[in-house]
């Protein structure tokens, strides 16, 4: 007899730095999608794949919904709106507080135009005393008509796996999409490039990260006339980091290379770790003024929309 399994496609969205690619990096239990502690740092759909006895879970980390200021921030933004209708499920993340402003009721008024069920997950939970959730709670209660309300701390991993037995629970009976191996459908080279990006949100000062993309030039595995099969295979990469200004050029590089040195350093010892490789890491730093506004550029610097299926 055929085993039975549900598999699915699960939308993670919310406002900027609510925990949305932390909760999905600790439900797969790899990290994937980066994380810093700066607003908009997801900026692509980025998916990953979860699967155990009970089936397969894809899950779609969108970027924050925001009041967009650019191009950039219009993509952001589309993104994670028609992931809404593209999916079996919907996970909204907000913090635990009864105060619901603009932002968050401009969410409400989309899921009021899809049929697809939602799960609220009150994130950080363990930020605030426990009658502050039960508020909470009932705050956004009055607003919608939630499948669930979990209240969850993705830091902690708190209550994370009652969130996904009720993933499960609404998802439809189907096959497999992916093989149970596998985690994400990135390719490597964007693994590489979000790292070195994400690397550099956390080491850069707080205007710099918002106008930088990153660029692989080339990514090249390296085969030697004694090369073992059954090692680590070994990668030379070439990346260059895109910035809007001049100003901002000098302090990606820092004092004799210092700055740029150290985002390399990081980035490579996460991507040896993730791809398990060894990898050559080269990095240059280029101005491109404004191209944060500039239709070619987004393209180039893959801000793009994919069609996953």
């Amino acid at each position: 007899m055929e085993k039975v399994t549900r598999s699915g496609f699960v939308t993670l969205i919310g406002r900027p730095n609510v925990g949305k690619s932390t909760l999905m990096n600790h439900l797969i239990g790899q990290k994937i999608a980066i994380t810093s502690s700066k607003p908009q740092t997801t900026r692509n759909k980025i998916q990953t794949v979860y699967t155990d006895e009970r089936g397969q879970v894809i899950f779609l980390d969108t970027p924050g919904i925001h009041k967009a200021q650019n191009k950039l921030g219009e993509f952001m933004v589309k993104i994670a709106r028609d992931s809404l209708d593209e999916v079996d499920l919907i996970m909204w993340l907000v913090e635990p507080s009864t105060f619901i402003g603009a932002g968050e009721r401009s969410i409400i008024e989309q899921l009021r135009s899809t049929k697809t069920p939602v799960i609220l997950v009150i994130n950080k939970i363990d930020t605030v005393k426990k009658e502050v959730v039960a508020s909470a709670i009932e705050a956004y209660k009055n607003e919608y008509d939630f499948a669930e309300i979990i209240p969850v701390s993705a830091s902690k991993k708190t209550n994370t796996d009652e969130l996904m037995r009720q993933v499960f629970n609404y998802l439809p009976y189907g096959p497999l999409y992916y093989d149970e191996d596998t985690v994400t459908d990135q390719p490597e080279r964007d693994i590489v490039g979000e790292l070195i990006r994400e690397k550099s949100l956390r080491l850069l000062g707080e205007e710099v990260p918002h106008g930088i993309a990153v660029l692989i030039d080339s990514m090249k595995e390296r085969h030697g006339e004694k090369y073992d099969f059954e090692e680590k295979p070994t990668y030379d990469v070439e990346a260059t980091i895109i910035c809007e200004r001049e100003s901002h050029k000098g302090i990606i590089i820092g004092k004799q290379g210092s700055m740029l040195k150290k985002i390399g350093t990081q980035a490579r010892k996460d991507a040896e770790k993730l791809l398990d490789c060894n990898m050559n890491l080269k990095l240059w730093v280029k101005v491109k003024k404004d191209w944060r506004d500039s239709d070619s550029d987004m393209k180039n610097y893959g801000y793009y929309e994919k069609k996953d299926r």
